[in-house]
């Protein structure tokens, strides 16, 4: 039998989906399969065939679980707040607003009451299992949303992939305060009077007000730095250096948690602060061109590791009971919950549709568990990573395969609609 080098076969592996995640994004073109669903196979083929990998079960591994998904996601969030075009304000962003305000507390009411009654979890398990599968995923759903910021204001983000990017890039940040309910519960009991008055002070208040502090103060000063005559004198748009987007998307963050602020919050919101700067200035798309080579990167490895630890038996126990949730929160609770949060709205039926159904599950959801069960007392740890990779994976393959054909259906269907308004007004008189 031929012994495997590990440290040999990693490295050619991180070789290969490297190149892997600069190639396929072209080579699949308009395939209803996306990069995602590619490394998530990969991932679980190479984890079953060569036995010596070591384990890549998130429960052996917490720490480091815990901060690769952590950093996936805030470079994610610097790449969506960075590719939005649309300014930010009440009307231009209801769609916005509404998934956050009614779809998301929807969301989270009806998995937790799935997880307590379908499940049979506790209290604090079903609040977490509630808060990790509340935000949609600003990873994994690249091909639902703005793809990159543009100079044009008449080729602005139209109102799938804008609701669907900007809801992603905030309601991370904002599953966090149910995050710490679930933790205070875990750890105090479901009596309100341990926790509650802390809870809606410092976790709620204090720390979103914080993060959205903190982004617009960091945000701000990037943006005179970057856009000012320093920044002529020194060609530091001239040069390209788009790496400075991961100094912006570092310093966002840390500061915030120095504060103990939010950083997801933080980071999304300096992300559109630094867009919002010089709106039409072209190195708005070296940084986010940068960001996304990275976010690219860090997503192979989650997503192949989440696939190594499928294949290794992370969903071994998973029965009826939990597949019928998964089912229920990516094909019910969202595309429910979606739509009577955009009706009555901007949205026509189509769009409404589509938005309510791209309820992207994936490395946020993956990033709450990591961080409740190092942080709080939760019986059953096993059964709640299952759930929530089950969610994910079904995510993956769900949204991943319709992605495409129905994002195409759905520009063609706004293009005949454009073009129809544009022969009306060519045949009406002046």
């Amino acid at each position: 039998m031929i012994e495997v080098d590990v440290a040999g076969a990693l490295f050619a592996a991180a070789g290969l989906a490297t190149l892997a995640a600069a190639l396929l994004p072209k080579v699949l073109g308009r395939a209803p399969i996306s990069m995602p669903m590619v490394f998530l196979a990969a991932g679980m083929a190479g984890f079953a065939l060569i036995p010596d990998l070591p384990s890549p079960d998130p429960m052996d591994h917490p720490a480091v679980t815990l901060h690769l998904t952590e950093v996936c996601v805030i470079v994610s969030l610097m790449g969506a707040g960075l590719a939005l075009n649309r300014p930010i304000g009440w009307g231009t962003w209801s769609s916005t607003w509404r998934l956050l305000a009614i779809t998301m507390p929807l969301s989270m009411l009806a998995v937790g009451l799935l997880g307590s009654f379908a499940l049979g979890l506790g209290a604090a398990s079903a609040v977490l299992l509630a808060a990790a599968l509340a935000p949609t995923d600003p990873v994994l759903a690249t091909e639902v949303q703005v793809s990159e910021p543009v100079a044009d204001p008449d080729h602005a983000d139209d109102e799938a992939r804008f609701a669907l990017t900007s809801e992603a890039g905030l309601n991370d940040g904002l599953a966090f305060p149910f995050t710490y309910a679930a933790i205070a519960i875990s750890l105090a009991g479901v009596a309100p009077g341990g926790w509650l008055a802390r809870w809606a002070l410092v976790d709620v208040g204090w720390r979103l007000a914080v993060g959205v502090g903190v982004g617009l103060a960091v945000g701000w000063l990037l943006g005179r730095l970057f856009f000012s005559a320093l920044s002529e004198r020194l060609a530091l748009t001239e040069k390209s250096e788009g790496f400075v987007a991961l100094a912006a998307t570092f310093i966002a963050y840390g500061v915030a948690e120095l504060a103990a602020g939010y950083g997801f919050v933080a980071v999304f919101v300096c992300a559109v602060t630094i867009r919002r700067a010089e709106r039409e200035h072209g190195y708005h798309s070296v940084l986010h061109t940068f960001v996304e080579q990275i976010e690219r990167v860090l997503t192979v490895a989650v997503i192949v590791l989440l696939g190594g630890a499928v294949s290794r038996g992370l969903l071994a126990d998973i029965g009826w009971p939990e597949v019928a949730v998964a089912l229920a929160v990516l094909l019910v609770i969202r595309p429910v919950a979606g739509w009577l949060g955009l009706s009555p709205g901007k949205t026509g039926p189509g769009e409404r549709a589509v938005i309510a159904f791209f309820g992207v599950r994936g490395v946020g959801s993956l990033f709450y568990v990591a961080y409740a069960l190092e942080h709080g007392d939760f019986p059953g740890a096993d059964r709640l990573w299952a759930v929530v990779a089950l969610v994910v994976v079904g995510s993956i393959v769900i949204h991943g395969v319709t992605a495409t054909p129905l994002m195409a259906a759905l520009d063609r269907r706004r293009a005949r609609a454009s073009s129809r308004r544009g022969s009306d007004t060519a045949t009406t008189p002046a």
